[in-house]
């Protein structure tokens, strides 16, 4: 077991599956969540959702997790021009970069949860970035988040690490690491209660629930069909998982 982690918790599939991936490793772990101006609260709302099924639903992970943290940024949300904090159209900004992108977002939610860590006496601080699903979004890239953690180090006088478990996983690959560590319960979780759609919609769906068309629900339905179709190819109880 590795020491204390504090994660970078949105409430969203790739956060809680790294949620999950840090209480698989480290002996305490806590959350922090921002709510920096987003056009819709739900992900805030199912933050604790998914924090209560986890505890409910797997004891062991219940006793190290800890506190969770929320805080407020709305600055940046008034200064971003992006189409997750003011109501425009998702679609394409400039220089061909989605225009969901939020500058410096990730840059900010490090520092602040790094500035927690160490109140907090954590060591590590474990983000959902990752460079595999064409989100665009430059502040999520492996290198910046490498030089973000020597500049974090130096900055906090204290050796800060940076883990990204899913940097170089696609959609599919993350659905197959959540079962990986918390088999068809920890899928349930994911799939039900984790919120990742761009228009803030909870309509059903096989593969969880958001408006189905937004870059976010594509993204996660095409990665939950490929990780099914792995399944059909494998063994019974894998199947069983994987079925509708």
């Amino acid at each position: 077991m590795k020491p204390r982690a504090l994660v970078l918790f949105s409430g969203g599939q790739d956060s809680t599956t790294c949620l999950a991936w840090a209480l698989a490793r480290f002996e305490r772990v806590e959350t922090v969540g921002f709510h920096y101006g987003q056009r819709h609260r739900i992900e805030l709302d199912q933050r604790q959702v998914v924090l209560a099924r986890l505890r409910a639903g797997f004891p062991a992970w219940d006793a190290r997790l800890g506190d969770d943290h929320l805080l407020a940024l709305p600055e940046l949300g008034q200064w971003a021009d992006s189409a997750l904090t003011r109501d425009v159209a998702i679609g394409t900004g400039a220089g061909g970069r989605p225009n969901t992108f939020v500058p410096g977002r990730s840059v900010l939610f490090f520092a602040y949860a790094a500035a927690i860590a160490l109140r907090r006496d954590l060591d590590w601080l474990v983000g959902g970035m990752c460079e595999t699903d064409g989100s665009g979004t430059p502040d999520c890239r492996d290198d910046a988040l490498k030089a973000l953690q020597v500049a974090l180090s130096l900055g906090m006088d204290r050796r800060i690490v940076i883990e990204t478990p899913l940097m170089w996983r696609d959609k599919a690959a993350t659905w197959e690491l959540a079962h990986e560590l918390g088999g068809g319960p920890l899928v349930e979780i994911v799939r039900r209660d984790t919120h990742s759609c761009y228009a803030g919609e909870r309509r059903e769906h096989p593969w969880g629930a958001g408006c189905g068309q937004c870059p976010a629900c594509t993204l996660r339905a095409a990665g939950w069909q490929r990780w099914r179709a792995r399944f059909h190819h494998g063994d019974g109880a894998a199947r069983a998982v994987a079925a509708d």
